[in-house]
This record gives structure tokens, C-alpha cells and sequence, in this order.
């Protein structure tokens, strides 16, 4: 690990490296150069210092995994109190590569009255749970889960951390990160340990997706990642099984922002990563008064809407609704495409659905290699027609 050091019998107090420092990350103290935390170790202040008052050091490499570091952990993000579906998948691919290294799989449960979810973690394959339970904890806020993750991470010391790649994970496990200053592999979507390094293998969409980087993180510990909601596969539950609860303690947690009020997302349809059924609308709509085509039809079919990013940018549907790579992952059952070309991004979001249905007036769109069942024909001649059918259908089932 780098270090820095002012050599304070050697400093002046000239003040030449304040302004090299493009962070703000030094300032002076009776005279003194002093590095504060923002310093990223860039080495931008070392060549002003005429006076080599400044030194960086570069500690022994550590690569391979270490006596010192031992588990698999996954962060188990709740939500009022239900454990969120992409723990549970965490701790599927979790479990193989716990088994693979020989090592405990462990869960972390942040939050207030919440002991009781720690059987569902352990059920779905967790060893060891820590439950940490504190009012302050109720809701997520990037402070205090920050401080009691990092504390946990350097007391245990686990040699790999996985998060959900949801709106929390993607907050909080890059400031855990940069405080262990360790590496993070973000969006995921292949977990393996090397067979001889015995490192993890992060596999991620790169460029757009157009290729896959498989990424090591050598010389720092922990090794995290974030991963996908719906792109690993859950363990199948077991009913009874029991892991060590290990509850810790934390004092003062307080947060440098003071929340005013919570205000939960509400809507009428089914929640896109829960959804069997998604009927999705994309630049084909042509305006946000026809996603009433996609509503209606997804309804009918019981079912959630979607839609691609081009719809979410024009402003004709919210940002919760958008399935691809910048928005939600989804594997529904059936999953129905309407006026959406089949963007690379797109595909990402939704390919390992079961059944892809298209529907386009454009026979040469991506999206009809990709489709188990294609229809070229005019979306609002089509989707009307598919509602009433499916109408009828339901009705005389």
C-alpha cells in the first residue's frame, strides 16, 4: 500500500505544493505542510517540493489471497424490514464461491428491528450472519451504513464483499471502497474464482457491451463487485437451515445529512424485478399519451410496464420504469417489446427473459434476432388487438 509523508524538519512552509495539489488535499499547520484525506496519492505535489520535503512510499504488493483475509460476505439490503430479492441472489453465487475457497459465507443485515430477517438469509445459504440493529439504521443513508460497513470489513477482514447493483448498493459500496481503499468492479454480470491465483474473476459489459471484461483486483483487499439484480440465479430455500448470529454493537451514527422525509415511490402495477409478465414501450410509441397502449395490455396480462431508455429521455415515462443497461436487469417470465428497436443497452436489461415477444413495423430491427416470437406489423394496429384477444381469452377461462 502507497503512503505519503511530510519530512517536517525539511519543510519550509513555502507553500509550493498547495498549489500543485489539483485535490485541495494539503494545508498548512504552524508552518508546516499537512496531508489531509482527500489526498489521492497522485504524486502531483512531490516534484514542486525543491526541498524533497515530500516523500511517497509503496508498501509490498499483496496478490493472491492471504491467511488473513477469510469469507465470502454479501451485503443483504433490506427495505422497510423485507430483505430485497438480489440478496437472496448474491447469496446463490456466493455460496459456490465460498465452496470453491474453502470459506464461510456470511451476510450483513443493517437495520432497525430486523433480527428476525437474518433466518431468511440464513436459509438461503449464509454461514454467519452479523446483524447490526440501530434506529439510525431504519433507513438508508450513506453515512452511517459507510461507518459501520468499514468498521465491520477491517475488524473481519473477508476476502470478498458483493452488493446488489440497485440504487443503495451502487451508493454505498463505492464510499466503502474508497475508505478501504481497495477496488470495485461495478454492474457484474459473471462471478468465478481463478483456478490459480485463486483471485475472483469480475465479469462485466464493457464498451457499451460490446465486449465482456473480466476484471482481477490483485494487490488490495477486500475484492468487491456489484451485481445485477436478476443475473444470478437464488439458491433454492431451505426451511430450517440455521447459521451463527452474530449481533454487533455500534455507538454514535450519527450522518452529516439530516433527512427530512421519506417519501416511498407508489404506482399501480407490479414491481418491474418482481414481474412474471413485462410489456415494455420504446421510441415506437411516439408519444407518452400511447404508453395507455402498454398500460392496458399489461394489465390485462397482469403484468408490469417497462420501457427502453430513448422513452425514459423523452420524458414520457419515468425513470423507474427503464429496462437496459442504465436501468433495471430484468428475467420475467414473458417479456413483450413494443416499438423498441433492441439496442445493445436494451438487450442487456432483459435478454435472459424465458420468452421475448416483438413487436415492430421494422422486419430488419435488432430486436427480432434476440425474440422467440416476432410480429412486424403496426404497434397500434397490434397492441389493441393482443388486448382484446387476451380479454376474451381470460374470460372465458
Amino acid at each position: 500500500m502507497a503512503d505519503i509523508k511530510v519530512h517536517e524538519e525539511l519543510c519550509t512552509g513555502c507553500e509550493a505544493c498547495l498549489a500543485a495539489c489539483p485535490f485541495g488535499a494539503i494545508e498548512m499547520k504552524e508552518g508546516t505542510a499537512s496531508i489531509t484525506e482527500a489526498c489521492n496519492l497522485c504524486g502531483a505535489c512531490v516534484p514542486e517540493c525543491a526541498l524533497e520535503a515530500i516523500e511517497i512510499t509503496k508498501g509490498k504488493k499483496e496478490e493472491g489471497p492471504s491467511e488473513e483475509h477469510q469469507g465470502v460476505w454479501v451485503f443483504g439490503e433490506q427495505r422497510g424490514g423485507r430483505v430485497a430479492g438480489v440478496a437472496f441472489e448474491l447469496l446463490g453465487v456466493g455460496r459456490r464461491l465460498a465452496d470453491e475457497l474453502g470459506h464461510p459465507l456470511c451476510a450483513v443485515l443493517l437495520g432497525h428491528n430486523i433480527r428476525d430477517r437474518a433466518k431468511d438469509l440464513a436459509e438461503y445459504g449464509a454461514d454467519v450472519v452479523y446483524v447490526v440493529d440501530d434506529q439510525a439504521l431504519e433507513k438508508f443513508t450513506d453515512d452511517p451504513y459507510t461507518s459501520v460497513m468499514v468498521d465491520l470489513v477491517k475488524t473481519q477482514k473477508p476476502e470478498i464483499v458483493l452488493f446488489g447493483a440497485t440504487s443503495t448498493g451502487r451508493s454505498l459500496a463505492p464510499r466503502i471502497a474508497a475508505r478501504l481503499q481497495t477496488g470495485l468492479t461495478a454492474d457484474c454480470t459473471g462471478l468465478d474464482i481463478d483456478p490459480e491465483s485463486r483471485l475472483l474473476k469480475q465479469t462485466r459489459p464493457a464498451f457499451g457491451g460490446n465486449i465482456m471484461a473480466t476484471i482481477l483486483c490483485r494487490y488490495r483487499k477486500p475484492q468487491m463487485a456489484t451485481v445485477r439484480p436478476k443475473v444470478m440465479k437464488k439458491m433454492e430455500r431451505q426451511p430450517g437451515r440455521a447459521a451463527l448470529i452474530r449481533e454487533v454493537k455500534r455507538g454514535d451514527l450519527r450522518s452529516r445529512v439530516q433527512v427530512l422525509e421519506f417519501i416511498e415511490e407508489m404506482g399501480e402495477t407490479v414491481n418491474l424485478e418482481d414481474a412474471d409478465i413485462i410489456v415494455s414501450g420504446g421510441r415506437g410509441i411516439c408519444a407518452p399519451k400511447n404508453f395507455a397502449l402498454i398500460e392496458g395490455l399489461a394489465k390485462v396480462l397482469g403484468g408490469a410496464v417497462g420501457a427502453s431508455r430513448s422513452a425514459v429521455d423523452a420524458g414520457w415515462i419515468p425513470y423507474s420504469h427503464q429496462v437496459g443497461q442504465t436501468g433495471k436487469t430484468v428475467s420475467p417470465k414473458v417479456y413483450i417489446a413494443v416499438g423498441i428497436s433492441g439496442a445493445i443497452q436494451h438487450l442487456a436489461g432483459m435478454q435472459s427473459s424465458d420468452i421475448i415477444v416483438a413487436i415492430n413495423k421494422n422486419p430488419d430491427a435488432p430486436i427480432f434476432k434476440v425474440c422467440t416470437y416476432g410480429i412486424v406489423g403496426d404497434l397500434f394496429h397490434v397492441v389493441p388487438a393482443l388486448t382484446e384477444e387476451f380479454k376474451k381469452a381470460l374470460s372465458e377461462a
